[in-house]
């Protein structure tokens, strides 16, 4: 790798075996110097969560031709003891996935894929996280691929917001049937959750979670609307989960 070329630290919540950043290592190794540090197992789930209670291992090891780290922690353990032990110096990028399945709406508070961005945006590192509309093991990744390119070139050749943190999911279609990207917001949406209670053999009960997704948004300017319509939706999150439209309206709780 050319002296000064960029850093980039490649980190994901479905293990470091999975298909998906195999397909995100291969894209990143084109700009840079790729270092992977990934959660040793699943990881799925997990949005912010930090290991407090446990200790942390790391096993070295290769992935397509690049040195990588499995972590026996969550992934956000994985971006912060790569930014603070294994890494020599503050990483130029943070890309996280290929993440299996979704993490547009309100799934972004519940991933492990962009809490990892997230915590690389709190570094005031540049944060992509990548999903794909699929949750097969065998998903084509070939479109993601193309535009995770596409998104990472920008990042590195243009200047970018300080802490820029990207929410990019990718419709799980053919890449010519891709309608392009699109730039949006968060749509509102929300989990209708079910606890189907179940018995085991030994006669005791257990719940399995389930339920169904409502979106309750109509607008076209969602990240929602663009996948529906086969677009690569992009939209830009940040750690500040301040209500700033309603701040005015409960000042009056200061003089309670």
């Amino acid at each position: 790798m050319i002296e000064g070329s960029p850093l980039i630290l490649v980190v994901n919540d479905d293990g470091i075996t999975s298909p998906g950043i195999k397909s995100l290592i291969k894209v990143a190794k084109e700009f840079g110097e790729v270092i992977v540090v990934a959660p040793d197992k699943p990881q799925s789930g997990m949005g912010h969560a930090i290991t407090l209670d446990a200790i942390l291992s790391i096993n070295e090891m290769e992935i397509e031709g690049v040195k990588a780290y499995a972590c026996s922690g969550t992934p956000v353990d994985c971006v912060k003891i790569a930014v603070n032990k294994i890494l020599k110096r503050k990483p130029d990028l943070i890309l996280s996935g290929i993440n299996h399945g979704s993490n547009s709406s309100i799934n972004v508070i519940y991933s492990g894929t962009m809490s990892a961005a997230l915590e690389g945006s709190l570094e005031k590192i540049p944060s992509v996280g990548f999903s794909l509309l699929s949750h097969s093991i065998d998903a084509n990744f070939s479109a993601a691929q193309h535009y995770a390119r596409l998104i990472i070139k920008q990042l590195i050749t243009k200047p970018s917001p300080e802490g820029i943190c990207l929410n990019v999911n990718i419709p799980n279609v053919p890449q010519e049937l891709i309608s392009g990207m699109k730039v949006c917001r968060q749509a509102i949406a929300n989990w209708e959750e079910e606890y189907d209670e179940r018995t085991d053999p030994m006669g005791r009960t257990y719940y399995w979670l389930t339920g169904k997704f409502v979106i309750d948004d109509e607008g076209e300017d969602t990240d929602e609307w663009a996948l529906k319509n086969n677009y690569i939706s992009i939209v830009p999150v940040q750690s500040d989960i301040t209500n700033h439209k309603i701040i005015n309206d409960i000042k009056h709780l200061e003089n309670a």
